[in-house]
């Protein structure tokens, strides 16, 4: 026992640097998917037809193609097009984009949920439409869009491995890396879930108190 903890210190510094990147990956990806998202949503329900049917559109394709196509395309393609990154900057790039439409369909399900009679009776006091959305619109859509959206972040905690793929070290790598040079898989992985665990339950658990809390507020 006192060998597998003495082994478990020596990985750790090693470790811990693939959940620094694992972090800045998760939450470098879930701020662009969730600021497209948005503009995509929007985009739908805005009532303007020619941006509806680009939204739509958008959707279908970009939920069509593998997340780790999509980031093959960016770190490999994308030099062919000008757009040189880093393999942590493409998986960024690639991640927020591939998880994009989800929370487009998140947050459209969350705005269309609302009353359409609020909407109109907001327009009809003379209430533009940036005003309606931040007084109006969005506080009563995030209640509804809360719970997916928590548990997204947790998926794509989770998907950030696949910047592997691209020769991001996170956590998923460097694991490997380590195992492969030590042959203690079973020490190394066990940690490398271990980590992955304890970075998804505070998530899972903030998630769960924002719902009671916001569903308090009602």
């Amino acid at each position: 026992m006192s060998q597998v903890l003495n082994q478990a210190s020596g990985f750790l510094p090693i470790l811990m640097h693939g959940v620094y990147l694992t972090v800045l990956v998760t939450l470098g990806a879930f701020a662009l998917a969730t600021v497209l998202g948005l503009v995509l949503a929007f985009m739908r329900v805005g009532g303007i037809p020619q941006l509806a049917w680009t939204a739509r559109t958008v959707i279908v394709v970009v939920r069509g193609i593998p997340g780790m196509v999509t980031l093959f395309y960016i770190y490999f393609v994308g030099p062919d097009f000008g757009l040189s990154l880093t393999a942590v900057q493409a998986a960024i790039l690639g991640l927020g984009i591939a998880y994009s439409p989800y929370m487009a369909e998140m947050f459209r399900a969350g705005i269309e949920a609302i009353d359409r009679g609020q909407t109109e009776a907001a327009l009809s006091i003379g209430m533009g439409w940036g005003l309606l959305m931040r007084r109006v619109i969005l506080p009563q859509a995030t209640r509804v869009a809360l719970p997916p959206y928590g548990s997204t972040m947790v998926m794509l905690l989770k998907d950030s491995s696949l910047a592997s793929t691209i020769t991001v070290a996170e956590l998923s790598l460097q694991g490997k890396l380590l195992a492969s040079s030590t042959f203690q898989n079973t020490t190394v992985f066990t940690m490398v879930a271990l980590m992955y665990l304890a970075m998804s339950l505070p998530l899972t658990a903030f998630n769960g108190w924002l719902e009671r809390r916001m569903r308090r507020s009602q």
